[in-house]
């Protein structure tokens, strides 16, 4: 009796470790655009004063590493596209979704609303969707592991 109820514990324990290392919104992801399919960046999605921000850390895209924002216009205008913050400020909803008002795309030289989430069915793709009026594109970005 004392074996069983052993096990029944490191079984226990196995599980809530398990459910405490799940997966977030946070943490490093290759953007793969969704016309090509190819892969273009990694952006970097972190939590500062309890709001969502992303940056560019590395371009993918061959021959465009030291990329310069020629569409932008003010304080971005002909700036390095590496380091820029893409997604500004998003709040989490009580549902686990993301929702804010800058997603940039320097290549665009545009700025969305968006919404962000993981995928319910792969923890290891998040789900970025850009809205501009009603009309809107969704991208898959795939976890960089470390």
């Amino acid at each position: 009796m004392m074996k069983f109820n052993k096990e029944v514990i490191i079984v226990l324990f196995l599980l809530a470790v398990n459910l405490g290392q799940s997966q977030s919104v946070f943490g490093k992801w290759k953007t793969i655009d969704d016309r090509t399919g190819l892969p273009k960046g990694v952006i970097d999605i972190y939590k500062k004063d309890g709001l969502m921000y992303g940056r560019l850390i590395k371009v993918l895209e061959s021959g465009k590493e030291n990329m310069l924002c020629g569409k932008c216009e003010g304080d971005l205008k002909d700036k390095p596209v590496l380091g820029m913050t893409i997604i500004d400020a998003a709040e989490e909803n009580e549902d686990g979704e993301w929702k804010g008002k800058t997603l940039f795309d320097p290549e665009q030289a545009m700025t969305f609303r968006c919404k962000i989430w993981l995928n319910p069915d792969n923890e290891n793709e998040l789900k970025v969707r850009g809205y501009l009026a009603f009309i809107y594109r969704t991208q898959t970005w795939v976890r960089v592991e470390e």
